[in-house]
């Protein structure tokens, strides 16, 4: 009788274990919600005996939800989207295939593609882009991203046009700056004074919810001797999300950087340099390209103004329509709410080509200590279609805050 009975307490624990659950909610927010990533510490769940993701089932009102463990297994990541109610339940159990694509990493040929299943959407250049034929090689380039695409396809970055060889899709090289008293600009790279090269990949990865990479990036003083060339190692992070929706997806865009050098290193105040900056495709000028920021600015307002976000909309490849950028800045970046730079809309030759950076000594000088850790966090909501004023600020909302989790 009595192994009976300890078969019975072996088959209720096990039964117990099986049904092991950890149960919690989205807090209420102000204001329209949009998709946002979430996220919890593995070391709250108190779920036991986790042998990684495949033993674990995010759940809200009966459906299963895609989620993805960061790889040094601190935070379980989702995306809360407006469809899912506030409630959710980890339960403890063998994941079901849940058809979803996710966001892969394909590395090759000097290019780092993103892409949700099959459909890419953001690119990493890490090999040498060379310029055309009969202009300057100074010119050459690493370390930027381009193409970046809409989820339709449409490309919304340019690199390389004639105006300015030296534009490289989405990057941020510091401009007017100062070691040792005597000025390196790695932007112009005409000047041949600087240059900011991919060197190496810390981390890539993909996964059902996020997909992405942290590169090495050195920013180098052409004009220095070979043991103080390095002005700045930078770790650029750049995560790819998937939305849930066919007609947006969210990068977040992520530079820490420290100076190696003696002295460090000073960011002049100019209207260019550092931060976050974008060349627009061609197609985008004067007449059919639109700029909102979060103060109300537009395209003949917002230069030289600072904001929490901005957004830059302009007419689709088929005329029939429109997509853009949403650029959202982090509170804790230096300058924020950020200065901005924008072309006016009468420049190259009046045909008004579109430019857009986030740029934190746009004002004030920023300088950099010796081997101290500096950090400017961005994120970008690329759309098909239009996006509204609200759902902008919304967008901000939860990045400037990550939705709060309450225990139920």
């Amino acid at each position: 009788m009595k192994y009976v009975f300890l078969v019975y307490v072996l088959l209720l624990i096990q039964s117990c274990n099986h049904n092991e659950s950890y149960r919690f909610r989205i807090a209420e927010k102000d204001g329209i919600l949009q998709a946002s990533p979430v996220s919890l510490k593995m070391d709250t769940l108190g779920l036991g005996g986790m042998d990684g993701q495949s033993n674990l089932v995010l759940m809200n009102n009966g459906k299963q939800i895609p989620f993805q463990i960061d790889n040094d297994r601190k935070r379980l990541w989702f995306v809360h989207t407006p469809n899912n109610t506030s409630s959710y339940e980890i339960v403890k159990e063998e994941a079901k295939g849940h058809g979803i694509e996710g966001v892969n990493v394909d590395k090759r040929n000097g290019n780092l593609q993103l892409s949700k299943g099959s459909v890419p959407l953001l690119t990493y250049r890490y090999g040498m882009t060379y310029p055309p034929e009969g202009v300057d090689s100074i010119f050459r380039k690493s370390g930027y991203l381009h193409p970046m695409l809409t989820p339709s396809g449409d490309t919304l970055s340019r690199i390389q046009p004639p105006d300015h060889y030296h534009h490289y899709g989405i990057w941020g090289p510091w401009t007017h700056t100062r070691i040792e008293g005597e000025r390196v600009d790695f932007w112009n790279l005409v000047e041949r004074q600087g240059t900011v090269l991919f060197k190496a990949f810390n981390d890539t990865y993909s996964g059902d919810v996020y997909g992405g990479f942290n590169a090495r990036q050195e920013h180098i003083n052409l004009q220095a001797t070979e043991d103080n060339r390095i002005a700045l190692n930078e770790d650029l992070d750049v995560k790819v999300w998937d939305l849930d929706r066919p007609d947006r997806y969210m990068v977040d865009y992520t530079t820490s950087f420290t100076s190696p050098l003696e002295n460090g290193i000073l960011f002049e105040a100019y209207r260019y340099g550092g931060g976050l900056g974008m060349r627009f495709t061609e197609r985008w000028h004067k007449d059919n390209c639109t700029v909102l920021t979060s103060e109300g600015n537009d395209r003949l307002t917002a230069d030289g103004t600072n904001a929490r976000w901005c957004m830059v909309t302009g007419e689709s490849s088929n005329g029939k329509g429109t997509n853009g950028v949403l650029f959202l800045s982090y509170p804790e970046n230096r300058s924020h709410p950020e200065p901005m730079r924008i072309w006016p809309i009468d420049g190259n030759g009046g045909r008004g080509d579109m430019f857009f950076e986030f740029c934190p000594i746009r004002h004030e000088e920023w300088k950099i200590e010796p081997n101290k850790d500096y950090r400017l966090k961005y994120r970008m909501v690329v759309f098909d279609g239009k996006l509204t004023a609200e759902e902008a600020e919304s967008y901000w909302k939860s990045f400037a805050e990550m939705p709060k989790i309450v225990k139920n």
